[in-house]
């Protein structure tokens, strides 16, 4: 059975660099769905993210900067993009160092503008 969220994860999955893609609860870390190749541990990505996209939400508010449309942590052997909104899902993307960050947020915002 395909869930309804298995067409924007190919979609993310196919992007040159991408390693891993996710749905997640931001409430809870709780993949919801995940498209992963082998070797990425979707349950502690899932978990670091969440947590970290819930943060940078609720400091950007209490900074009244607005809403977080996409955060990106980079790290030696990758990186870790997500976009949310109002909702509690967050779509999560991991990445080789390389990557086009770029064309990758902009897939990633319309992945997120697809399922909200």
């Amino acid at each position: 059975m395909t869930s309804p969220f298995t067409s924007v994860l190919d979609l993310l999955t196919r992007q040159r660099g991408v390693r891993a893609s996710l749905i997640v609860s931001e409430r809870d870390g709780v993949i919801v769905d995940s498209s992963l190749r082998v070797g990425v541990d979707g349950d502690r990505i899932a978990a670091l993210a969440a947590s970290l996209y819930r943060k940078a939400r609720l400091s950007a508010q209490a900074a009244q900067l607005g809403a977080v449309s996409f955060l990106q942590l980079d790290a030696e052997r990758g990186r870790i993009c997500a976009v949310g909104g109002g909702g509690d899902l967050v779509i999560v993307v991991v990445t080789d160092p390389q990557a086009n960050v770029g064309l990758i947020r902009m897939e990633l915002l319309k992945a997120f503008e697809s399922v909200a």
